[in-house]
């Protein structure tokens, strides 16, 4: 099982200077991979009346493929988003940015996708929201044809590309693509069409019956179920070390192929704060 960690997203700043410590902090401890949430705009409460999303117009997040290109620089870890909100975006900018990112790093990009929530910023980037499922299903095809193919002509319900491709061609080909997914029919694509996912249940009967619907879909997709990973997020709370490698121990039973330490909400106010608890469960592992 590989295991690595959440990038502190909302709580480590805008300084650079702790940016790469923060990631150099984790590459010395022994993890594996540093995993990054995505957000381009925040809504504004005081303008959506009744807001209720986890973040908002304050809640700072770095963009992912930038920042990637920034710790290529100097980390060997292994980059995840976890996940990009591929809807919401141009899908050749996608597979453009994702080559690069692998370029850069030497095949160290792991794309994780998703539908997202947040119908305001759809509206801001100018994609609509209904149909985000549907189309994202046609980006993943079009985003494997970019990065294995040299010249690319598709012409689907949402995707029209005429005698055109990428150059260079990314490392990886194509770039594992993982799906975020917390829905049957969400269960469904990541059976047919994902690498990887990441699940938003816990280990027991909803998980089983999410593993269930997306075994059954690579079934009938002629896809070995056994190929497509697993990655958990477990945050480090109240139960401290303990609790934390009591659910790492839970998620191995039920299958995971990785799984990622989220520090974020834990009460912590520095990056050194956030490097201690994932030291002391690094420690515990024997990373």
């Amino acid at each position: 099982m590989r295991i690595g960690v959440v990038f502190p997203q909302s709580e480590i700043g805008p300084d650079p200077g702790v940016v790469r410590s923060y990631a150099t902090g984790v590459e010395a401890l022994g993890y594996d991979h540093l995993l990054i949430y995505d957000h381009v705009l925040g809504a504004d409460p005081s303008v959506h009346t009744g807001w209720r999303g986890p973040y908002n117009i304050d809640t700072p997040f770095h963009e992912p493929f930038v920042l990637f290109g920034y710790l290529a620089a100097f980390t060997t870890l292994e980059l995840v988003t976890g996940i990009v909100i591929l809807p919401q975006r141009q899908t050749a900018l996608v597979a453009k940015q994702a080559a690069e990112v692998d370029l850069l790093t030497g095949g160290r990009l792991r794309l994780g996708v998703g539908l997202g929530w947040n119908a305001v910023e759809y509206e801001a980037l100018g994609k609509e929201f209904t149909n985000r499922g549907a189309r994202l299903a046609e980006q993943v095809e079009v985003l494997r044809k970019l990065w294995t193919t040299r010249s690319v002509t598709h012409v689907g319900k949402h995707e029209t590309i005429t005698g055109a491709g990428i150059a260079p061609l990314p490392v990886q080909r194509p770039i594992p693509l993982w799906f975020g997914a917390h829905s049957t029919p969400a269960y469904r694509r990541t059976g047919a069409l994902a690498d990887g996912w990441f699940p938003q249940v816990q280990p027991g009967p909803k998980l089983d019956e999410a593993l269930a619907v997306i075994h059954g879909a690579a079934g009938s997709a002629g896809r070995d179920p056994s190929n497509i990973g697993m990655e958990s997020r477990i945050n480090f709370g109240a139960g401290g070390v303990d609790a934390t490698l009591e659910a790492t121990a839970a998620w191995h039973a039920a299958g995971a192929t990785h799984v990622a330490f989220n520090t974020m909400g834990a009460g912590f106010s520095s990056v050194d704060e956030h490097l201690a608890a994932l030291g002391a469960v690094a420690e515990a592992l024997d990373l």
